[in-house]
C-alpha cells in the first residue's frame, strides 16, 4: 500500500521527523527544520541520471539509477534509513515532488523493515508552497507588538521570557547589526523562510492575542523578510525597553565579548578561537568605519586593541573591553537609535525596564 500524507500543519505542530532523499546539493539549497538528508542518490549519481534522462528519456534514466544504486551502495542507503527509523519511527519521507525517488525509497524501506513509512504528497515543492503561504499577512491572527530599545537593553533576553514571541534574530542566526555575525553561519534564505513559517504556524496554533517581535528592519544579516510581512509587523505598537547606560555596557560585553569568545573557543582551539573572535570584532568595526568617521573609528579600534592585549597578555580579565564598548554605544549606536525613533511613525505604547515591560505584556497579551 502506498502511504502518503499531506497534513503539512500536523508535520509542523508535532515536529514530525523527515527523511529528505534528495541529493545533498538540493538539500543544501533549502530543506526543512526537522529534516535529515539521507539521499537515494548522491550528487554525482543524480547528475548522471539527469543527463541520461535528457538524452535517452525516462525509462533509460530509471534503469541507470537502479544500476548506480545497487549492491553495497543500495545496502548502505537502506541501512541509513533503517537506522534513522529505529530512532525516529514516526518519520516521513520526501523527494522534490513526491515522485519516483521517494516511492523507491519507501518501497525499499518496506522490503527491509516490513514497515511502511509515509511520504509527503507533493514532496518538497508542495510542503514548501504550504510554508510560503503561512508567511502571508492574511494568515496571521495575532496583533504584532514591537520591542525597541538601545543596543544592550536586553531585548533578546526579554523575548526569551515570552512564550508568544517570535525571535527573528534566532531564526536568522544573526543579531541584526554590523556586529551581529555568529561563529556558525546563517541559514540559507530558503531555510530562514521555512523556519519562520514554521514558527508562525506554531504561534497561530496557540491562538495568542499578540505576537511579540523585536523592532527589526527587513534584513537580519543576509536573511530577508518578505516585504508584506515586514509591513504587517511594522503595523504594531512599539514598546521601549529602557535600561541604564552602565547596565547596557555590561550586557553588551557579556554577549559580544564573554559569550562570543566562549563560542569561538568552542569552535576553534583556545588561541585560534580568540584570534578568530578578535578578527570578527575588527571586521565588524570596519563595517561601520565610514559612519563612525576616521578619527572615531581609529579611537575605538585602538581601545579595542588595548583591551584585547590586556586580556590576552596581562590580566586575563574582560574589564578593559568596557572602554571601547562605552565609546561605541555613546558615540555611534545611541545617537543612531535616537534619530531612528524620532523619525519613526510607530506609536509608542509603553516604556519601562524589563520587569515593567514583562508585567505590561503579561496583562495585555493573553490568548484569545
Amino acid at each position: 500500500m502506498d502511504s502518503t500524507c499531506k497534513d503539512y500543519k500536523k508535520i509542523v505542530i508535532e515536529e514530525i521527523p523527515l527523511i529528505d532523499v534528495r541529493a545533498p546539493i538540493e538539500f543544501e539549497k533549502g530543506a526543512f527544520i526537522n529534516a535529515v538528508n539521507l539521499p537515494l542518490m548522491n550528487d554525482e549519481e543524480r547528475h548522471k541520471v539527469g543527463i541520461c534522462y535528457k538524452e535517452k528519456g525516462n525509462e533509460e534514466a530509471v534503469k541507470l539509477g537502479h544500476q548506480l544504486v545497487s549492491g553495497e551502495i543500495k545496502q548502505e542507503r537502506v541501512d541509513a534509513w533503517k537506522k534513522h527509523l529505529e530512532e525516529y519511527p514516526s518519520s516521513m519521507i520526501y523527494c522534490f515532488r513526491g515522485g519516483l525517488r521517494s516511492q523507491i525509497s519507501q518501497q525499499w524501506i518496506a522490503e527491509v523493515t516490513g514497515k511502511e513509512i509515509s511520504r509527503l504528497e507533493g514532496g518538497y515543492k508542495a510542503y514548501r508552497n504550504y510554508l510560503m503561504g503561512a508567511l502571508e499577512p492574511a494568515q496571521q491572527i495575532s496583533k504584532p507588538v514591537l520591542i525597541g530599545g538601545c543596543t544592550g537593553a536586553g531585548k533578546t533576553t526579554l523575548l526569551k521570557n515570552l512564550e508568544n514571541a517570535i525571535d527573528l534574530e534566532e531564526l536568522a542566526n544573526h543579531r541584526g547589526s554590523s556586529f551581529g555575525k555568529h561563529v556558525t553561519p546563517q541559514p540559507t534564505q530558503i531555510n530562514f523562510e521555512n523556519n519562520l513559517a514554521a514558527a508562525l504556524i506554531k504561534h497561530k496554533n496557540k491562538a495568542y492575542r499578540t505576537m511579540i517581535l523585536e523592532d527589526e528592519g527587513r534584513n537580519v544579516g543576509r536573511c530577508n523578510l518578505p516585504k508584506p510581512l515586514v509591513e504587517f509587523f511594522s503595523s504594531g505598537d512599539l514598546i521601549i525597553l529602557e535600561v541604564p547606560f552602565e547596565e547596557r555596557v555590561l550586557n553588551t560585553m557579556k554577549e559580544y565579548v564573554i559569550q562570543s569568545q566562549e563560542r569561538y573557543i568552542g569552535t576553534y582551539q583556545d588561541k585560534e578561537g580568540l584570534n578568530e573572535w578578535a578578527n570578527y570584532i575588527r571586521s565588524s568595526l570596519g563595517r561601520v568605519k565610514n559612519r563612525l568617521g576616521g578619527d572615531r573609528y581609529k579611537h575605538v579600534l585602538d581601545l579595542f586593541e588595548l583591551a584585547y592585549q590586556e586580556q590576552i597578555y596581562y590580566s586575563g580579565c574582560y574589564e578593559a573591553h568596557k572602554n571601547w564598548i562605552e565609546t561605541l554605544l555613546r558615540d555611534y549606536y545611541d545617537p543612531m537609535y535616537n534619530y531612528q525613533i524620532q523619525k519613526s511613525k510607530h506609536k509608542i505604547k509603553f516604556k519601562g525596564n524589563i520587569e515593567q515591560v514583562l508585567a505590561y505584556l503579561g496583562n495585555n497579551s493573553l490568548s484569545f
